[in-house]
């Protein structure tokens, strides 16, 4: 059963959770029946339809394995999803050539769909990233949100500039692309991100079987240390003093410290402590990588094609949910732009930044009856004061509720409440626009 993959990943999440859909169809109901208290314009991953065809192989799928990928996505389009996603930098969405891509991008396309991606690089290779998103949308005639915009690693600092500017030039051509962003200098991902695609193959499993082998575990440190072409080397660019460890279940007591700083503490050496982490844990670790700029976040935010997004999860100051060290972002992301960037640092103002936050993004998922305060539109209202409105959750205590916050009101039922959940559940899966 793929979902055993899947129900891995989730560690232990997995036990709050009855997992009793298989198509998105399924899941669509499933939500819907157990009540949630925010909206969800769902999205169908590249990586889930590519391991429930082919597993974690790093190869180009065959005719049948490419049409099977394209008969998922069509049905799960037809039963309203709003489009496609890709992580690039995640396997096994990095084994994917373009052309894989594009082929399915045109059937997300058909149904007047989205194509959002981790592009393939946020560093190195950046502007080929974006590059290759820009060619799918004109090639698919689909519209491209380019996920969480940034240039990483301190050899990349300024690409942002050529990044937005190939964007600008790609909207002139006619393509709908766009991308997202959030206010912080840190990124965040799994520690397995860390380690070259090739090792990945065939999953969690086999890539600690390699780990574990001496032979096997030196070849991924000297890629690592040589930077491999042809992947993303997040260790290279963040170094291990600036890779944080957010959250694991293990081993508790290396949240909220670095790799190097655990590794001098067993005293050894900071590759051995990632690979023996990650064996530990059979992969379930979270980081946080702190490898950008703030100058560079601010030429995002300024742009006129770009809107704000976390690039968080569901997280919650208590159990189940606030587990770890979690980057901050899930919790301060949109009051942090209102109140530090708009308000205090006024590089734009409070209402561009509310509309990146609102009517951008709805337009860009083609919803007709959202993103605004307008007669005969859905009630999803946050009402703040706009004098006190800060993030309050930092790198050090993430699990803290912004400021200036007094109510939340989706679909016209209040779920915040003085800054308190209500306990109403009145968010809904959206239904794509046809």
């Amino acid at each position: 059963d793929k979902r055993d993959i899947f129900k891995k990943r989730l560690g232990e999440l997995a036990q709050y959770i009855t997992w009793d859909w298989s198509t998105f169809k399924e899941y669509k109901e499933k939500l819907n029946r157990s009540g949630i208290a925010l909206n969800v314009a769902p999205l169908i991953g590249h990586g889930t339809l590519r391991i429930n065809v082919m597993g974690y192989e790093n190869r180009k799928p065959t005719k049948e394995e490419l049409e099977e990928m394209k008969n998922l996505l069509d049905e799960s389009m037809r039963d309203g999803a709003f489009g496609l996603s890709t992580g690039l930098i995640y396997t096994p969405g990095s084994y994917a050539e373009t052309e894989e891509i594009i082929e399915l991008a045109k059937v997300a396309a058909k149904y007047g769909g989205l194509y959002s991606s981790h592009i393939r690089s946020e560093a190195d290779h950046l502007i080929e990233a974006v590059k290759e998103a820009i060619r799918i949308g004109r090639e698919a005639g689909i519209r491209v949100e380019i996920s969480h915009l940034k240039s990483a690693g301190v050899r990349n600092w300024g690409k942002i500039n050529e990044a937005i500017k190939l964007i600008e030039e790609a909207r002139e051509e006619g393509i709908d692309v766009t991308a997202d962003f959030y206010p912080y200098t840190a990124g965040s991902t799994s520690l397995t991100a860390c380690i070259p695609p090739w090792a990945h193959v065939g999953g969690i499993e086999e890539m600690i079987k390699r780990l574990k082998d001496p032979e096997q575990r030196a070849k991924i440190k000297l890629d690592i240390e040589t930077k491999l072409e042809g992947w993303e080397n997040l260790a290279n660019l963040a170094g291990w003093d600036r890779i944080i460890v957010a959250s694991c279940e293990k081993n508790k007591q290396y949240e909220g410290l670095s790799i190097s700083e655990i590794a001098k503490m067993n005293n050894k050496d900071p590759y051995d402590q990632a690979f023996d982490l990650i064996i530990e844990e059979e992969g379930r670790v979270q980081i946080i990588l702190h490898m950008m700029r703030e100058e560079d976040m601010i030429q995002a935010l300024k742009s006129p094609y770009t809107m704000v997004g976390t690039d968080g999860s569901s997280i919650a100051p208590y159990e189940p949910l606030g587990r770890g060290k979690p980057h901050p972002r899930s919790y301060g992301t949109f009051p942090r732009i209102i109140g530090r960037y708009a308000r205090d640092m006024k590089l734009i103002s409070i209402e561009e930044a509310i509309k990146k936050m609102t009517s951008t993004p709805a337009n860009k998922l083609g919803l007709k009856d959202r993103g605004l305060i307008r007669k005969g539109f859905y009630a999803d209202i946050v009402i703040f004061d706009k004098k006190t409105i800060i993030d309050t959750a930092t790198f050090e205590n993430p699990h803290q509720y912004p400021k200036g916050i007094k109510y939340v009101i989706v679909n016209g039922e209040i779920v915040i409440k003085d800054g308190e959940h209500t306990g109403k559940l009145s968010g809904k899966v959206l239904e794509r626009p046809k």
